[in-house]
């Protein structure tokens, strides 16, 4: 993936997290019941989904600042306990 890639979907994830952001304080404020974000609508009982979105989405962003930066995606690996 090249660097103009990588920051063109850092920006659209940075910019989506924001729009959560404002979603979920709004609907935590009580000053609205429901908010729109694009083409979806959210409410007062969508609070655990936006929550969702929003850790998702700063992991999407945290991805993509550490290979602008250089570092590798991280990898999984898996520990095996023996008793030998």
């Amino acid at each position: 993936m090249d660097k103009a890639t990588v920051e063109k979907r850092l920006k659209y994830w940075q910019d989506t997290l924001g729009k959560l952001m404002d979603a979920y304080t709004s609907l935590l404020e009580g000053g609205v019941k429901s908010y729109t974000i694009d083409d979806r609508t959210l409410t007062k009982f969508d609070i655990p989904s936006i929550k969702r979105a929003i850790n998702d989405a700063e992991t999407k962003v945290s991805e993509y600042e550490a290979l602008l930066n250089g570092m590798a995606p991280r990898k999984a690996f898996g520990v095996v306990p023996r008793d030998w």
